[in-house]
């Protein structure tokens, strides 16, 4: 397996495998790497001739400075873990070098980005596209892996490749949970044993409201969601919305899409957990 710290050093590595003709995927990562992640390599690994892990923790998406302050760094770890799957290119460059100048760009995503994750985050997703379009044109890969848990980025991910013309394929990889049902996150290597246990309770209720849907009205599920994660001492729900699974607004009756997914971001203590369960 290769580290690799520049993007002129990535082009020459890749294009030696390309001139084979070997395809090559890409997982994105921020590292502090988990069986999440895991999931997505083993999928890019088996899919793809060359696999290829970036490791970068993106300044430009966090609305919260002291957030990026405490993002876990874990990148030994992570390469270790790598290698055991069985990944061809770790990219880990340093913030100067994906920035040697600031990027100004500004993405328009219409009503994509401007809810949810959008609304309480001004700026995050300008900040998912600035990076991962970088990613895309460093690499090049054929197939790109990303996480269902992250639901908004993906559809803002598939918006900003079909934007701007970019040949890559997006892999959409279903959420990797603990035992107790929490969603797996990097995040959650900041929570007590004690908050571990409480955040478990985002899913249960998650997985309670999905047997409401054929009774009672989608105001009276939110209503449900809010009022049960809000009763745990330790959660705070910071949103949670019944959205359109493709256009991400909200419904507001069953019957007023096919693919109707909840999305939720709550907070448990300091840390913010995010987390969505497919109604239909």
């Amino acid at each position: 397996m290769e580290i690799v710290k520049s993007i002129t050093l990535l082009d020459d590595v890749l294009n030696a495998f390309r001139k084979k003709g070997k395809t090559i995927g890409l997982v994105p990562t921020m590292g502090a790497l988990h069986e999440g992640h895991a999931a997505l390599v083993k999928r890019c690994v088996a899919e793809n001739d060359i696999a290829v892990v970036s490791v970068f923790v993106n300044p430009t998406q966090f609305n919260n400075p002291e957030d990026l302050r405490l993002y876990p760094r874990t990148l030994d770890a992570d390469c270790a873990l790598l290698e055991k799957l069985g990944v061809d290119v770790v990219f880990a460059p340093d913030v100067d070098e994906m920035y040697p100048e600031p990027d100004t760009r500004v993405f328009d995503f219409g009503m994509l980005d401007k809810v949810m994750e959008g609304r309480f985050r001004p700026g995050h997703f300008n900040g998912v596209a600035q990076i991962v379009s970088k990613l895309f044109y460093a690499v090049k890969p054929d197939k790109a892996y990303f996480g269902e848990k992250d639901f908004q980025q993906l559809a803002i991910i598939r918006e900003m490749v079909k934007q701007l013309q970019i040949p890559v394929e997006i892999i959409a990889v279903p959420i990797v949970r603990e035992q107790s049902g929490l969603a797996l996150s990097s995040r959650n290597m900041r929570l007590t044993p004690q908050q571990r246990e409480t955040a478990s309770e985002i899913f249960k209720t998650l997985e309670m409201s999905a047997d409401l849907i054929e009774k009672q009205s989608v105001e009276d599920v939110k209503k449900f969601v809010v009022n049960r994660i809000n009763n745990h001492d330790a959660l705070s729900v910071e949103y949670f919305e019944i959205v359109d699974g493709e256009t991400l607004q909200a419904i507001f009756y069953w019957t007023d899409s096919q693919y109707i997914v909840g999305c939720i971001a709550v907070f448990c203590g300091e840390v913010r957990l995010i987390d969505n369960i497919r109604y239909k």
